[in-house]
């Protein structure tokens, strides 16, 4: 055995992005000779199974108990202590050589309890970085409205309404604090910071965690499972006929901010054989879209995903905050060409070659404008290319091949 790595996220389940990316390293790392532990919110996920052993933390009612410390008290990331302390505690057993973070945030850790124990142990770590909590006084990402307080102090937060919402009080100063003497107690030599865009590596050079070293590792994806495929039931089953052109758009949870108001504006401009197809869409947000938009809950069945993808004209993304977003890199390994918003690092994924296109932020029209431009070459007209670009670049047993190079090399470092 090379040695022991516990990893760490609130979900484990593999319908979200990084509770998949989790899992496929851990499985990589496993065949290569190392032990994997995969430490996930059992309040958030129950109990679950995967390839590695798992390690459940807290339970539903210290989720709920964070839950209402981020809500009534603004401290996400700062309750769940006692179930922390029980995580820690496993951890000594353990006693790895790599704890590797993807996300503490999610209700279910106290982020002091787990660092002060880090920067005691001998274990190195690495933190993938998927969105900007933990270099923000509160939010996920400042994208939308342009803040900039983070490269200095947060304070007077705008957006602690916002997810992870706080109902009645904003302490974002007093969590920029917290969050910059706990992520930086590790001595740089003991910590590593994997952005996966190199959007985010420019974010995080202004950040408080500069100093510390970087090496960008893009997501990958399982190519073999999002590859091409011609399946017309999945038109029947929406009551799309042969003829129409599909503009797909996919997320866990639709906002103004992933492009709905987009979207809803782009249907009032729609053609007679254009339709919207939307992924991931609740109820209540169903209730609100006009007819000219089909709209599909969230759905576990990558196979029925694969098929939409590789159905559509195009697959836009007209988000308006992001990291590296996977649904990029999946549609165009199932042959369909990518629009998005030239926002963060949705762009890092846009190859000149595969049509895709990529719009300034707002711009609905110019958005229906290059998914028309791809229509007008003809419905597969860019698969091959799609296909190979991912190939090339998407592959998860590429990528995740990044992560056991750098196990390796920081074991080998007194």
């Amino acid at each position: 055995m090379k040695g022991k790595i516990v990893q760490i996220n609130p979900v484990l389940r593999t319908n979200t992005s990084t509770g998949r990316i989790m899992q496929e390293i851990g499985a990589l790392a496993e065949k290569n000779g190392w032990k994997n532990y995969c430490a996930y919110s059992r309040g958030r996920d129950g109990m679950m199974n995967c390839t590695t052993e798992t390690i459940p933390v807290g339970n539903r009612i210290s989720t709920a108990l964070h839950g209402l410390a981020t809500r009534l008290a603004d401290r996400h990331g700062l309750a769940s202590t006692r179930a922390t302390r029980r995580f820690v505690e496993q951890l000594r057993d353990i006693d790895p050589d790599i704890v590797h973070i993807h996300n503490i945030h999610g209700y279910f850790l106290d982020y002091r309890v787990l660092f002060d124990y880090l920067s005691h142990s001998r274990a190195k770590v690495i933190w993938t970085v998927h969105d900007c909590w933990l270099f923000t006084g509160h939010c996920y990402y400042y994208s939308y409205i342009g803040c900039n307080r983070w490269q200095e102090e947060c304070h007077d937060c705008p957006q602690h309404g916002a997810f992870p919402r706080s109902i009645f009080v904003d302490r974002s100063r007093r969590n920029f604090i917290d969050k910059r003497r706990a992520f930086t107690s590790l001595p740089v030599d003991r910590m590593t910071i994997i952005p996966v865009s190199e959007w985010m590596k420019d974010e995080l050079s202004s950040s408080f965690l500069k100093d510390y070293p970087m090496q960008v590792i893009h997501n990958g994806i399982d190519t073999d499972v999002f590859s091409p495929r011609r399946n017309t039931s999945v038109r029947k089953a929406l009551g799309i006929s042969d003829d129409k052109k599909i503009i797909l758009g996919l997320a866990s949870i639709w906002s103004r901010e992933k492009g709905l108001d987009d979207f809803i504006a782009m249907s009032r401009l729609l053609a007679d054989d254009e339709v919207i197809v939307l992924v991931g869409v609740d109820s209540d947000t169903a209730r609100r879209l006009p007819a000219s938009i089909r709209s599909i809950e969230r759905t576990s069945d990558v196979g029925q995903l694969a098929e939409l993808y590789s159905e559509a004209t195009a697959f836009v993304n007209p988000t308006w905050q992001d990291n590296y977003p996977t649904v990029n890199l999946e549609a165009m390994s199932c042959g369909t060409p990518v629009v998005t918003y030239r926002t963060g690092g949705s762009v890092e994924s846009i190859d000149g070659t595969t049509g895709g296109a990529i719009v300034e932020q707002g711009d609905v029209q110019g958005l229906l404008s290059a998914v028309r431009q791809i229509g007008s070459a003809g419905r597969y007209a860019f698969s091959d290319a799609c296909r190979r670009f991912a190939l090339d670049n998407f592959r998860k047993e590429e990528r995740y091949n990044n992560y056991l190079e750098l196990y390796d090399e920081l074991i080998r470092k007194p």
